[in-house]
């Protein structure tokens, strides 16, 4: 981060978190009924989407509210936006030629994701949100026992996506600074290089996706990787128990888990009382419901999330759908804070692939391997399957000229870079990405018996 005024702005706005981690549930509740009148006044007088959404139901409490997809957004991008200058268009074409740390009208910041339903998704914040968005993410490392101050420096490794447009990439380099160093390395980067590269920075936190995390902790284990982070931080997947159990093995009691959408920010976070993940419901409001969107009780899985996003106001979100199967508990944190918490998550789960290797054995592949490539296409919707005919990219809602056989090289190629037997690979363009019981679409899915 090399502006001094994002970062001042950014730890001004943490500490306005921290207070709120005082209050009691009446006082946070009140809070979220002011925050949300006022996001709704906002959308109405600046998103003629919304004006139309919710026509007739401007004073009706938020759960008579009509929920809103991904897709459905995307669609009406243009009238969602509050900010009359942007268009989905201009977005799009401005994505295809920015420059390192170049802003879209001068003043956005713009993330992107395919998330688990495999329907990509644009979402852009100006500056205010995005300190709003870092902040965030400080106090999770907070929360974690990293302290971050302007007087304390913490070296940081993130191992995560290196993609521009990904919502983890942008935050690692804003916070990379004097205070922070952050080396970001790329989830799909050969483990030797990652071993060798972390081995060298020593970072006293670690940030990475839980499959990443279990690798490495392997790799600690056989002593091949030789750091001492005090805190490592969770990340984007389904964190195990298997996975907990490794990380304590290797480096103790300090692997917490975060859950975060690149769609609405932060969710939840971990504590060192490791109950549960904290709502973070200061900035969202979260129903946890059943497909028909009522609302489940503590201990019972929710079919999806709905999110209102209280300090959103260029892309606003309102009773947004995240398809995430969660838990919310039944007792709160003895923390004291007064966030409700999930105990258990089911969903945001991308499987790790295993492939045969040039050299004899086994190569895992991890599933940002295919969403550096996947995501880049013009493509409503991806899937990668693996079954014993070889892998199989599904195309949905094609939207423009696209090259199977190239693509079909490019994915080969991406494999064969991290040690992989070229495997056969097809192209198939279908209607829709198959669905599966539970109503989730995998990105990467394996049909191969478990070795």
């Amino acid at each position: 981060m090399s502006d001094p005024g994002l970062i001042l702005a950014t730890l001004i706005r943490r500490r306005g978190l921290a207070g709120h981690e005082r209050w009691d549930r009446a006082r946070l509740e009140a809070f979220q009924t002011k925050a949300l009148a006022h996001l709704r006044a906002h959308a109405y007088a600046r998103s003629p989407f919304y004006r139309e959404f919710h026509r007739g139901l401007d004073s009706a409490p938020l759960e008579a509210l009509p929920t809103l997809s991904k897709a459905e957004m995307m669609e009406r991008f243009d009238d969602v936006v509050t900010d009359r200058d942007v268009r989905l268009a201009d977005v799009r074409a401005f994505l295809a030629q920015k420059g390192p740390g170049e802003r879209y009208l001068g003043r956005y910041w713009i993330t992107s994701t395919s998330g688990t339903s495999g329907h990509p998704g644009l979402f852009l914040v100006d500056r205010d949100e995005w300190s709003l968005e870092l902040a965030t993410a400080i106090r999770a490392f907070d929360w974690a026992g990293l302290r971050v101050s302007l007087t304390h420096r913490a070296r940081v490794a993130q191992i995560t996506s290196t993609n521009p447009s990904h919502l983890s990439t942008q935050g690692g380099r804003s916070m990379a600074n004097w205070w922070m160093p952050t080396l970001i390395l790329d989830a799909s980067e050969p483990l030797a290089s990652v071993v060798e590269r972390l081995n060298a920075w020593r970072p006293e936190m670690l940030w990475a996706y839980a499959s990443i995390i279990h690798v490495l902790a392997e790799e600690q284990l056989a002593g091949r990787l030789r750091i001492a982070p005090r805190s490592l931080l969770s990340a984007s997947e389904l964190l195990t128990d298997g996975v907990r159990e490794r990380a304590r093995a290797a480096w103790g009691e300090v692997l917490f888990d975060t859950y975060a959408t690149t769609d609405c920010g932060g969710v939840g976070a971990e504590c060192d009382r490791h109950k549960g993940l904290h709502l973070m419901e200061d900035l969202s409001i979260i129903e946890v419901v059943d497909a028909d969107n009522r609302p489940t009780k503590p201990g019972v899985f929710g079919q999806k999330m709905l999110v209102t996003v209280l300090g959103g106001r260029t892309q606003p979100l309102i009773r947004y759908e995240l398809d995430d199967s969660v838990r919310l508990a039944g007792a709160p944190c003895p923390c004291g804070r007064p966030f409700r918490l999930i105990d258990a998550i089911q969903g945001r789960i991308e499987e790790v692939l295993a492939f045969a290797g040039a050299d004899g054995g086994r190569v895992t592949i991890h599933p940002i391997t295919f969403s550096n490539v996947m995501d880049q296409l013009p493509v409503a919707s991806w899937q990668v399957l693996q079954d014993e005919a070889g892998l199989h990219l599904l195309l949905a809602g094609v939207t423009a000229p696209l090259d199977d056989t190239a693509l079909a090289g490019e994915v080969a190629q991406a494999l064969v870079d991290h040690g992989v037997r070229r495997p056969s690979i097809d192209v198939q363009r279908v209607e829709s990405i198959p669905k599966s019981a539970s109503g989730k679409t995998a990105l990467v899915l394996s049909r191969l018996a478990k070795r």
